[in-house]
């Protein structure tokens, strides 16, 4: 028995069919069976490891291990235990932090970080490009939030004629403004929030000069880097323990934000800080206080990739993806080169990868997703407002499991598609390009980057 249609059901319909009129609609969809992942964010391919399998019932079948389900409570009422702390402990030492708290979520660690951490009167500068969940933190909290060009630490950095300002200038605008005296004193804090690699884009923050910007715009010690390092745990630094190790910044960033659900292969995250700001968190943030905790069987395959990281069993794998990295990259610009397509039908950055990420950027995303799912290759289209408008993009994602063979295919299915639209007129949409005439145009050369 259903309920009746009212208002808001027809409110929503508009809605939907709006969207859907804009090539926009989101929906749920399975992986088809035997196709190859060139999309999903684990980049290490461990939740499919037959080592990490094995380990991971081996601790769960321990006598020593009280096994249950699930908590039955939050952290504050009975959903804390031995293996929950033990646990923290176990990662805040791994990548060198004082203290960390657990979440069920990336997405609930920055919630519950953000909305409480700021202060009244307190600023939250942010980069441009950060995640929505930082977004829905900060909109909690009560603190003024303000965006810079994304990875743009100074004026050079800006390489368009926009109004988008780089964080230093948005730091000093911040110092010689109303509060500015505040600031200058101390006792105000500026939280900046940036990412170690960005999902989208796959590029890499220029962490040392952002801390290095703040540093010295805040010189009273009032300006905290908040790193959220979703995509760049597990592969980057040393046995994959994100960025902020790999440049020796542990004392020199406030907080950091790892999660456990990309190249770990399971689920939750964690925030390492301070021992105070983590009985702070513990106290004020939301999103811990009112959940029910993490159960035993996740902690428990979070402790068993920890363990596989730890002992260096990944660094093959860790080295093997790279490889992929660079062969595929070697091989979209050699179709970039062959045929020199318009860049908004399609186009790469020619800078090498800094991750596993790769997007193909073209106005016919979606076009292009299909004929690679079509020849057995899952990879997704992604489109405003995901990412920001004209910079639509087919988001490849490489894992330490392809092959070099599916690697091949998957370049060829994709300069297949390029040889079809290149070979023919194709009408104005959402979804396809009107090119001009080959004698028409004097086609510019292939982008330098994809940094908004």
């Amino acid at each position: 028995m259903s309920l009746p249609k009212t208002r808001l059901d027809a409110t929503f319909e508009s809605l939907l069919a709006r969207r859907e009129h804009q090539g926009r609609l989101r929906r749920l969809t399975y992986r088809e069976p035997g196709v190859v992942d060139f999309s999903s964010n684990g980049y290490l391919s461990l939740s499919t490891n037959s080592d990490i399998k094995a380990a991971y019932l081996s601790h769960l079948q321990s006598p020593s291990n009280e096994f249950s389900l699930g908590s039955c409570g939050s952290r504050l009422l009975d959903g804390n235990t031995p293996s929950s702390e033990n646990l923290e402990s176990l990662i805040a030492g791994f990548h060198g932090a004082s203290a960390g708290l657990l979440f069920n979520s990336g997405f609930e660690a920055n919630t519950g970080l953000f909305s409480c951490a700021p202060q009244p009167g307190d600023c939250v500068v942010y980069d441009e490009l950060i995640h929505a969940s930082v977004h829905d933190g900060i909109k909690l909290s009560r603190a003024r939030a303000i965006p810079f060009a994304h990875s743009c630490v100074r004026p050079g950095d800006v390489r368009d004629s926009s109004k988008r300002r780089p964080l230093d200038v948005v730091l000093s605008d911040l110092l010689n403004g109303s509060d500015g005296h505040e600031l200058r004193s101390g006792r105000v804090n500026v939280f900046v929030a940036v990412e170690g690699v960005y999902s989208m884009d796959g590029d890499v923050a220029p962490l040392r000069d952002i801390v290095e910007c703040v540093e010295k715009r805040l010189s009273q010690g009032n300006g905290h880097v908040i790193v959220d390092e979703a995509h760049s745990t597990g592969c980057v630094g040393d046995r994959g323990r994100g960025l902020v190790c790999q440049l020796g910044l542990e004392e020199r960033v406030w907080a950091r934000v790892h999660t456990f659900g990309k190249a770990m292969g399971c689920a939750g995250a964690i925030v390492l800080c301070t021992p105070t700001t983590r009985s702070y968190l513990i106290n004020y943030a939301r999103s811990l206080i009112y959940t029910t905790a993490m159960g035993h069987p996740m902690l428990t395959a979070i402790q068993t990739v920890y363990g596989y990281l730890k002992s260096g069993q990944a660094d093959g794998l860790l080295a093997n993806l790279f490889y992929l990295v660079q062969e595929t990259h070697a091989l979209l610009l050699s179709i970039c080169q062959k045929h020199n397509p318009w860049p908004q039908l399609f186009r790469i950055n020619t800078r090498p990868p800094q991750s596993p990420i790769i997007p193909l950027f073209s106005v016919q995303s979606r076009s292009l997703a299909r004929h690679c799912q079509q020849r057995g290759y899952m990879v997704r289209s992604i489109v405003a407002p995901t990412v920001p408008k004209g910079t639509d993009r087919v988001r490849l994602c490489l894992h330490a499991a392809n092959t070099v063979s599916e690697v091949r295919g998957l370049c060829k299915a994709i300069e297949e598609w390029l040889e079809q639209r290149l070979a023919r007129d194709c009408s104005p949409g959402p979804d396809n390009l009107q090119l001009p005439s080959v004698g028409d145009i004097k086609r510019p050369p292939l982008a330098e980057s994809s940094k908004l």
